[in-house]
């Protein structure tokens, strides 16, 4: 029996409900509606005490070092992040500095972010696609912007926006397949091993 697709979620975002969990949380539904997977949400957030002015991966508690290796063993990640002054957090990308340089080569990433206002949608395209080329990762060939004007008692509320995270998803389909289909070769392996 095949395992289902592990799917993590990292939110950027530094409240208890951020606009980037409540975004991150849609997506991972999207996804679990359209591929069978077990997912998980890592919050930054909650982190940002053990994260702050740590130097070193060794140094780092082991509930951290569990998501970091949920985030290095996941099949499909999706990281949504608040945009401050055009870019993600600096508690966003110390918590990735953590994460093994070859350990996303490969791993289909959903690219969302949240912001003020529109002035900000390009971050997704400059700053978060660089970072996860970096990784060699493979970012979905759409990203999901939203602004406050998304969201409504903690909700997303913009149909354009809905039917945007819809379409992102559904346009990375065919890489998830192929990550789907990357993990059943593996187990096949590790079965007939």
């Amino acid at each position: 029996m095949m395992r289902p697709l592990r799917l993590v979620a990292v939110s950027g975002g530094l409240q208890q409900s951020s606009k980037s969990t409540v975004l991150a949380k849609h997506l991972l539904s999207l996804v679990a509606k359209a591929v069978p997977c077990d997912v998980r949400l890592i919050s930054i957030g909650q982190r940002v005490p053990q994260l702050a002015g740590t130097t070193f991966r060794t140094q780092l508690p082991s509930l951290l070092e569990q998501e970091l290796a949920a985030v290095e063993q996941a099949d499909i990640l999706i990281v949504a992040t608040p945009v401050f002054r055009g870019s993600y957090t600096g508690i966003f990308k110390h918590f990735f500095d953590f994460i093994k340089q070859d350990a996303l080569v490969d791993k289909p990433i959903l690219l969302a972010a949240t912001g003020g206002s529109q002035r900000h949608a390009l971050m997704i395209d400059h700053q978060l696609r660089p970072l996860f080329s970096f990784f060699q990762a493979r970012t979905l060939p759409l990203g999901v912007y939203a602004t406050d004007t998304d969201f409504a008692d903690g909700c997303l509320r913009n149909d354009a926006l809905l039917e945007r995270a819809q379409l992102a998803v559904e346009k990375g389909l065919p890489m998830i397949e192929l990550a789907c289909r990357a993990t059943t070769c593996a187990d096949l392996e590790a079965v007939a091993a």
